[in-house]
């Protein structure tokens, strides 16, 4: 009704105001609640032009439009602000409507191709719930742009190079125990996960490394120091003289860093990434051996969680990929190169700072690689338009330098590319920590959300009748919904804290309260058996009824802005507040009335057209609604 509004002022402005007026003077905003009115346009900007009072304006204007629409049954200036009533045949129309099955849908296709980064792990560690966040955050995200038309292709690049993975690799080859027949711990004959197995030794390497720091931290004490780290060694014990107990805690610091980088063990695990980079036959199996272990891990955890994807990038094969494009860019001056031989890029016109691309040594740094990986999936999808990386925000700088990089090299699909920014998730505890083995494992966090869904939900005992793999499969839906909805309902940008208990409750701002919600309606449709499809315009409206359509039709907007914001909170909250007001019509009208067929049909449709939105809103965010609860 607004745009209907909008194109009438617009097109009758010479005959209301003496001449045309711009588009952005005609504003709507939210009817206050303690007066009558389902929308409200601003008088305010017309006040000037029709030299009047508002009140005059708003009554000048209220009677043109309730001479041009039908619908409008009354209207209100109230001091600079024109409130309209529309019809209760106009919301009965307008509740028609939301039955569509794709209402507020758009066809695939009819927006161009989006591909959508999550995921992207490290293949030296489990998956925890800092990995839920996105995962959940990027799938989710696939979904509402695939609802608002886009093809979307579901990617992640898999973090499987580098140091981090050496030291698991060299920590499983140190200290892995032997069994009765001389073989190191596997998957196979430990029963351990297989992603969980290599994070242990992950755990493992940092502990022995920091047993030895502590040697050589003491031997540097006793004077014993080689010459690689006299020179720095003898500078930051120098730099202690005078200093305060912060000064000298970062001090302390980078001195332990320094000895970090002197420990046999470290040394060790950088000259198996040199074998590794060199492609030593051993040094690659064990890699290929402990990866493939994570992999079959990865595969369990993402099915769990129910998320898919559609390409699978690998580091390893990408990390090189940026420096034919490096030396490209040196051609046509967006690069320069210092008198050491590494290559920069000068940003500090854009606000920014200079940037390196290549090492000294010719080695790729990881913007070398984030360049030629966005390149290649341009070239592997010749349609793209625009790619959505959710990495957290402490990689925003990255990526602003990374899209303004692409852009300087000619790349105009650069403007498209998106860093959906999360806040990082914090624990009652305190902040997770991958070293020291103090976060929260995806696996058993599911598993223990699932574990609390299922004794809330005995504890009710109203599930008799379904069968054990029944009940297991509605325990995993609420727990999981739990988890999901918890994690996506905060706004992505903001830091949260987690509190597993919460999520599962089944009051509140909560999935699993959706979830009944859904269920409670599909209860009541089965109960009314059948009924017509149709609404009956020819009756009036009860203010929860009224109130209910409102935040029905919503959902095409709230779509849209959660496609346009890459926001999965946006339609998560939406969701919550359509539940609300369908509890409140619930409450207080009564729905299935006897002797009163055009009724009762009229409310059924509208509590479907209810159940229809809240499960594709669920199973947009990746939530599945059950139909009992």
């Amino acid at each position: 009704m607004e745009h209907q509004i909008k194109e009438l002022i617009l097109a009758h402005s010479t005959e209301l105001f003496g001449s045309q007026i711009p588009e952005n003077l005609i504003q709507f905003q939210p009817t206050r609640k303690d007066v009558d009115g389902d929308l409200t346009l601003v008088v305010f900007p017309f006040v000037k032009i029709l030299k009047c009072s508002p009140e005059d304006a708003g009554a000048k204007i209220g009677k043109f439009l309730d001479d041009k629409i039908d619908e409008i049954s009354s209207f209100e200036p109230l001091r600079g602000f024109l409130n309209i009533s529309l019809s209760d045949t106009y919301w009965l129309e307008r509740a028609q409507e939301t039955l569509s099955d794709t209402f507020g849908i758009k066809a695939e296709g009819s927006e161009p191709l989006m591909m959508v980064e999550y995921a992207s792990p490290n293949t030296n560690k489990p998956l925890h719930l800092g990995h839920l966040r996105n995962i959940f955050l990027g799938d989710s995200v696939a979904s509402i742009l695939k609802a608002n038309g886009h093809p979307v292709v579901r990617t992640q690049i898999i973090n499987d190079r580098g140091i981090h993975i050496c030291k698991s690799m060299l920590a499983w080859e140190k200290f892995s125990p032997l069994n009765e027949k001389g073989e190191r711990e596997t998957p196979q004959n430990t029963g351990v996960k297989g992603d969980k197995l290599v994070g242990k030794y992950y755990v493992e390497f940092d502990k022995q490394m920091n047993a030895e720091v502590q040697v050589v931290l003491s031997e540097w004490e006793k004077g014993k120091i080689d010459e690689t780290a006299q020179e720095e060694y003898t500078k930051l014990n120098t730099a202690r003289a005078g200093k305060n107990e912060g000064q000298l805690k970062e001090i302390d610091s980078k001195i332990k860093e320094l000895a970090k980088n002197h420990t046999p063990l470290l040394k060790e695990a950088k000259q198996m990434l040199i074998k590794w980079e060199a492609r030593d036959p051993q040094t690659y199996l064990l890699w290929t051996t402990m990866n493939g272990w994570v992999y079959e891990g990865f595969d369990h955890t993402y099915e769990t969680m129910g998320v898919k994807f559609d390409k699978l990038y690998y580091e390893s094969d990408t990390y090189l990929l940026g420096k034919d494009i490096v030396a490209e860019g040196l051609d046509k001056g967006v690069f320069y190169r210092k008198e050491d031989g590494s290559v920069w890029i000068d940003l500090t016109d854009e606000g920014l700072d200079e940037k390196i691309v290549l090492r000294a040594d010719g080695t790729a740094v990881y913007m070398t690689q984030d360049i030629g990986t966005a390149i290649e999936r341009y070239k592997d999808y010749q349609e793209l338009n625009g790619m959505v990386y959710t990495v957290g925000n402490e990689q925003d700088y990255h990526f602003k330098v990374l899209f303004l990089i692409l852009k300087k090299l000619g790349y105009v699909w650069a403007d498209n590319c998106h860093h959906l920014s999360y806040g990082m998730v914090d624990l009652p505890t305190g902040k997770m920590k991958s070293r020291e083995g103090t976060v929260v494992d995806a696996d058993e966090l599911m598993d223990d959300v699932i574990s609390k869904a299922a004794k809330m939900t005995m504890e009710r005992g109203h599930l008799d009748d379904m069968s054990e793999s029944e009940k297991e499969n509605l325990y995993h839906q609420i727990g999981l919904s739990g988890l999901k909805y918890y994690l996506i309902k905060v706004d992505p940008k903001k830091r949260m804290m987690f509190d597993p208990l919460e999520s599962i409750d089944l009051n509140g701002n909560t999935g699993p309260f959706i979830q009944y919600t859904h269920a409670r309606i599909c209860s009541l449709i089965k109960k009314a058996g059948d009924f017509g499809d149709n609404i009956t315009v020819s009756r009036a409206l009860l203010p929860a009824e009224k109130e209910l359509i409102k935040v029905l039709m919503k959902f095409p907007d709230v779509l849209d802005d959660a496609g346009k914001q890459y926001s999965p909170a946006v339609l998560a909250n939406y969701c919550y507040e359509l539940v609300k007001s369908y509890n409140q019509f619930y409450q207080n009208v009564k729905i299935l009335p006897e002797n009163e067929t055009e009724i009762r049909t009229n409310r059924l449709l509208i509590s479907k057209s209810t159940e229809k939105i809240i499960k594709h809103s669920l199973n947009l965010l990746g939530i599945y609604a059950p139909n009992r609860m």
